[in-house]
């Protein structure tokens, strides 16, 4: 039965499951199938074509395991080819964006920051999206590096915390009291960057509100799975399985593919 085929997910990496965490704890029924693109990380870097190529290819594997719906896990991805992803394929996307909207209006300072890729932040979707809110001053900042010390399992190095001060502490000097977390992986820095920034200032990521669009997709297109059976979670990775299921934990199937 359709319903009973699996939510597909991809990411540049290991980032995406701070995602799947948020649409497993809210839709535990579901079979999933997450594809780590590790080999290709960081897509930040990467031009809007390959990104568009990469995404491509993610969307196609997870085609070939009858996914049938993909949940774009990555705001690089979901920036610069989400568009393109849905011209090409007749199946339910969701994407993930930085959350500057419900930073913008809830902001006292009215002054955000936000931590992103910079294919992100370079892209057409998030300058669609800064433009909705003329009022607040945003503080971009590229975080060079982050993601490919978390691909390499280095969370809790001193190279990661320098990093994270030399990225947070200009913004909290320009009065930010909102911090927007623009990757998906940066969700796991959280215990880090909280002990850089003041209490005061809020963090904020987009996995509960993709959980919630996913359960809303599949229930407008009559997919949701009602099955009591215990729900299948499968992830692939094309680089170490170690990190991953060191995010995962190691009670998780992580299958090695050469994609």
């Amino acid at each position: 039965m359709k319903k009973e085929c699996p939510i597909g997910l991809f990411d540049s990496g290991v980032g995406g499951t701070s995602i799947w965490n948020e649409i497993h704890n809210l839709l535990p029924n579901e079979n999933t199938i997450y594809l780590a693109d590790s080999k290709n990380a960081p897509y930040g870097q990467k031009s809007k074509e390959e990104i568009i190529d990469l995404s491509f290819k993610n969307t196609e594997f997870l085609l070939n395991q009858n996914c049938k719906i993909i949940v774009v896990a990555c705001n690089t991805a979901t920036t610069n080819a989400i568009k393109e992803l849905r011209t090409k394929y007749d199946v339910p996307f969701i994407g993930i964006e930085p959350a500057i909207k419900p930073a913008a209006l809830q902001s006292k300072t009215q002054t955000i920051g936000i931590l992103a890729t910079k294919g992100t932040l370079n892209s057409e979707l998030f300058h669609k999206s800064v433009a909705n809110h003329p009022d607040v001053k945003i503080i971009e900042q590229i975080g060079h590096g982050l993601v490919q010390l978390i691909e390499n399992g280095d969370i809790d190095s001193a190279e990661m915390e320098e990093l994270l001060k030399s990225y947070l502490n200009p913004m909290v000097e320009k009065n930010i009291d909102y911090l927007v977390l623009g990757c998906s992986h940066y969700p796991y820095l959280i215990p880090q960057i909280k002990k850089i920034i003041p209490p005061k200032i809020k963090i904020i990521d987009s996995g509960e509100a993709v959980a919630k669009q996913t359960q809303k997709i599949l229930e407008q297109n009559n997919l949701l799975n009602l099955s009591k059976r215990k729900s299948s979670q499968i992830f692939y990775t094309n680089s170490e399985p170690e990190v991953l299921k060191n995010i995962l934990g190691n009670n998780k199937t992580v299958i090695y593919k050469n994609f």
